[in-house]
C-alpha cells in the first residue's frame, strides 16, 4: 500500500503546475464582487494589471494587489523571472465558507445575514516570444 501512495505522489508532483501561483484563503468579501475586477486583470501583464488594481475604486482591490505581489514574488524567489516578463494567465475567486449571522426583525421573528468569504488565487507565467509584441521599430 506504501508503494502506491509514494508511486500517486510522485505522479502529483511530476503533474503538477510550474507557473508561479498565489492563493488568499477566507477573505471576507464576496466572491461576486471579487470576480468582476478578476475580469478587468485577466491577460493583462504584471505592470498593467497593478496600475489596474492601483486606480480601480473597488474593495477587492486591496486583496487583488496582496495576492499579485505574492504571485511575482513567487515567481523571481522560486523559477528566478523577471516581473516585467510576466502577465497574469489565470485568476479565479471561488466561494469560501459562509459566516452565517441573525438580525433581529419585527413581531419576535429574524432574518439571515449571510457574510460570504473567497479564496482568491492568481497564477501567472512568463510572456513568450511569439506573444511579445515587437518592440524594435524596421528601419
Amino acid at each position: 500500500m506504501a508503494k502506491r501512495l509514494r508511486e500517486k505522489a510522485e505522479a502529483r508532483k511530476i503533474n503538477a503546475d510550474k507557473r508561479p501561483s498565489a492563493t488568499a484563503k477566507y477573505v471576507r468579501i464576496s466572491p461576486d464582487k471579487v470576480r468582476i475586477v478578476l475580469d478587468i486583470i485577466r491577460g493583462k501583464s504584471y505592470a498593467e494589471a497593478l496600475a489596474i488594481l492601483k486606480f480601480t475604486r473597488k474593495a477587492a482591490c486591496e486583496p487583488l494587489v496582496k495576492v499579485l505581489n505574492s504571485a511575482a514574488a513567487n515567481a523571481e524567489d522560486r523559477l528566478s523571472l523577471s516581473r516585467s516578463d510576466l502577465y497574469v494567465a489565470e485568476c479565479f475567486a471561488n466561494a469560501g465558507p459562509i459566516l452565517k449571522r441573525i438580525r433581529a426583525r419585527a413581531k419576535g421573528s429574524a432574518a439571515r445575514i449571510n457574510k460570504r468569504t473567497c479564496h482568491i488565487t492568481i497564477i501567472l507565467d512568463e510572456v513568450s516570444k511569439e506573444q511579445a509584441p515587437n518592440t524594435s521599430a524596421a528601419k
